[in-house]
């Protein structure tokens, strides 16, 4: 019989012997004691049997059931505290797990009876932000044992968990537990992972090909220039347009909210963010074909979304190589990525430009929109960077018989030494109103200006697509 049915039938007699109220906590403490007795139980079992290799059968034939072997153990300060973690590992192990305290788990790692270990279930809260070295240090033994290590986790910061993800943590799952997660975390980390071999493009970007995926996607990021200057509208309405423009096709889109403070591709459609989403963002490493599609959000079964996070995470929390890793495995499932920038230049922000196909910057005619054009260009040749990557569309532009706002888009251009290649026209209060509905304007305003010429900008950039893909 499982322990923790064990306690469940024999609970109420050890409170009256105790004096406890035998409520869930009482049954999740005596649970994780049972479990380290049988774990010294082991230990007691094991020497019994070394020092008495000798004996007759008939004097040590009691002793040959031993119990199954401990591959895993939670880490706490104190098990109660999580008791629903207690009944998920008795559903997926039965009684082959036991419990630890963070003070007493790097001694029992020492030991020979580590050995059958596989992995470690670490449960914190935000109580446990001070004890971060020595859950870090814990992390680092077991990492270099070869046990894996699961966290979960209850109101911690996001930086902290990515610090912990990047010390060694294989699985993150949130605390209160969803159903069904854990015992599908524990699925991954005992199952051996795969090597996949990276294999070049012929073209440019080189990229590795990601195991699942057979795409060659054209990567497109958008960067406002300015607040408010429209790069969201147009990541999810250009990425709308290629995804609907032609009806019998296979044409799969992807969009990227990289904006992790103040992304809103979510809102524009209506899509609710997931807690997945930082999973993903914090566990690249790991991550997968079947990880990544389970963290994307879909419109209308033809728009795929990544969403920015639940909640307000640091721009640096993803690495250059985090970013590498997303992009390429979205390049690798879809036709198209669409990726919308923060405004703000991070360390990423060069991974990105040198990833795309073509980069656009979303400009307005105004000082900010000039002076903003360009710090980044001195920026980027200072540093050798492609700006020729760089596409620049004017938004909100003078209409076409407005000569004296054409005259002065010219002049921006000269100024600044750069191309204005791609005119928008003010789509007015009902491009605003449309978003707060959370539909693409192709579905709520499609006579809209603005929305017509972001049609016509989605079919040139597939009708490049295809004449270059006739060529190779």
């Amino acid at each position: 019989m499982p322990e923790f049915a064990q306690t469940q039938l024999f609970g109420p007699i050890l409170a009256k012997i105790t004096g406890e109220t035998c409520d869930r906590k009482f049954l999740a403490r005596v649970c994780g004691l049972a479990n380290v007795m049988r774990m010294l139980r082991l230990q007691i079992v094991g020497r019994w049997d070394r020092e008495n290799e000798d004996m007759p059968m008939s004097s040590n034939a009691a002793l040959q059931q031993e119990p199954q072997p401990i591959i895993a153990c939670t880490v706490s300060r104190d098990v109660q505290v999580f008791d629903l973690l207690i009944e998920d590992m008795e559903a997926a192990l039965g009684e082959q797990w036991g419990d630890l305290s963070f003070e007493d788990v790097l001694p029992f790692l020492a030991q020979p009876e580590a050995k059958s270990l596989r992995f470690l279930t670490i449960a914190m809260d935000s109580d446990d932000e001070s004890r971060i070295p020595a859950i870090t240090a814990i992390i680092g033994q077991a990492k270099a044992q070869g046990v894996k290590v699961i966290l979960i986790t209850e109101d911690v910061s996001p930086a902290i968990l990515h610090n912990l993800l990047r010390e060694g943590g294989d699985e993150f799952v949130p605390y209160p537990l969803p159903e069904g997660e854990l015992e599908r975390a524990i699925e991954r980390v005992m199952t051996p992972t795969e090597a996949v071999t990276p294999v070049p493009d012929d073209g440019e970007p080189t990229r590795p090909k990601i195991k699942g995926g057979n795409r060659n996607g054209v990567i497109i990021p958008i960067h406002g220039m300015a607040g408010g200057i429209g790069a969201t509208t147009m990541a999810v309405n250009l990425a709308w347009e290629l995804a609907t423009m032609e009806k019998d096709s296979d044409i799969k889109v992807c969009v990227l909210d990289f904006d992790l403070q103040f992304g809103t591709a979510s809102t524009y459609l209506d899509l609710a963010r997931r807690e997945t989403v930082v999973e993903l963002l914090t566990g690249t490493e790991s991550m997968d074909s079947e990880s990544f599609m389970q963290a994307l959000s879909v419109y209308e079964d033809k728009l795929h979304v990544l969403t920015a996070p639940f909640d307000m995470i640091p721009l640096d929390l993803m690495s250059p190589d985090d970013i590498t890793r997303i992009v390429n495995m979205a390049a690798s499932h879809f036709d198209y990525v669409i990726i919308d920038m923060p405004s703000t230049m991070v360390e990423w922000s060069q991974t990105v430009l040198e990833a795309a196909h073509v980069y656009f910057a979303m400009i307005e005619l105004d000082m900010r929109s000039a002076q903003n054009t360009l710090r980044l260009k001195r920026a980027m040749q200072a540093e050798d960077l492609p700006f020729e990557k760089i596409r620049f569309i004017l938004n909100r532009a003078p209409g076409f018989t407005d000569l004296n706002g054409k005259s002065r888009v010219k002049r921006l251009a000269d100024s600044l030494g750069i191309s204005i290649e791609v005119l928008m026209p003010d789509g007015g209060k009902p491009v605003a109103q449309n978003a707060d509905q959370g539909v693409p304007m192709g579905v709520g305003i499609a006579k809209n200006p603005l929305r017509k010429e972001i049609a016509k900008l989605a079919k040139s950039v597939h009708d490049v697509n295809v004449s270059d893909a006739v060529e190779a």
